[in-house]
């Protein structure tokens, strides 16, 4: 098991559990349109029945054959992916600009996510990186070199405050990755913790994702 997470005063962190993708994305947007500067940050983890969505610019066409699916256009940036069982999904309410002294711009956020990512598969004795303009992570070493294992979507509103989030695949059903060109990429391999030797459930690798964001955020906001 993971080790308790020190939540900040500044982030709150709620455990949804399975739940469905389309309540879900219209809970985030009611939060945010009715969050002051006063409202706590949140991290919502939860886990999704399958669904495809599509951010704001992508083209449906990389919807190569949903079999059956459902298809949720999204307002988030990037491309087609795919939410399912067993995929860690951590979703990313903050205010960007509630701290002056310590603003974070989207692309020092999106960063800092991606490190998280990074962080929390080293903590398995997995290795994986980044690559310039593709947003997300990817094994970096060994048979799986190259293969996309995190994907990350985000909405930043002109005021600062995110929603959407970072997606880690830890022992999925990896075959409507096939069914799309991920993230715009035709033929792009998608993989899991699972298949790259790790058994470990779901739970603990989300609460390790969730404590290393809180983490680098909390050290981010204190500098």
């Amino acid at each position: 098991m993971t080790a308790p997470i020190d939540a900040t005063d500044l982030i709150r962190l709620r455990e949804l559990g399975r739940v469905e993708y389309e309540p879900t994305f219209a809970a985030m947007r009611e939060f945010t349109d009715a969050r002051s500067a006063g409202t706590p940050s949140e991290l919502w983890l939860v886990e999704h029945a399958p669904v495809f969505t599509l951010g704001l610019g992508a083209d449906p066409a990389h919807v190569l054959d949903a079999h059956g699916i459902p298809v949720v256009q999204t307002d988030r940036g990037g491309e087609v992916t795919y939410h399912g069982p067993g995929q860690a999904v951590i979703y990313l309410l903050m205010d960007l600009k509630r701290n002056a002294a310590a603003r974070m711009f989207a692309r020092e956020f999106v960063h800092l996510i991606e490190q998280a990512v990074i962080d929390t598969l080293a903590a398995y004795n997995l290795a994986g990186e980044r690559k310039p303009g593709a947003p997300g992570i990817y094994v970096s070493e060994g048979k799986w070199q190259g293969a996309k294992i995190a994907a990350l979507g985000l909405k930043v509103r002109a005021n600062g405050c995110t929603y959407h989030g970072v997606a880690l695949n830890v022992a999925m059903d990896l075959r409507p990755f096939s069914w799309i060109n991920p993230c715009g990429y035709e033929g792009l391999a998608t993989v899991d913790m699972k298949t790259l030797g790790i058994a470990a459930p779901l739970q603990d690798v989300q609460h390790m994702l969730a404590k290393q964001l809180m983490e680098k955020i909390h050290v981010h906001q204190t500098r």
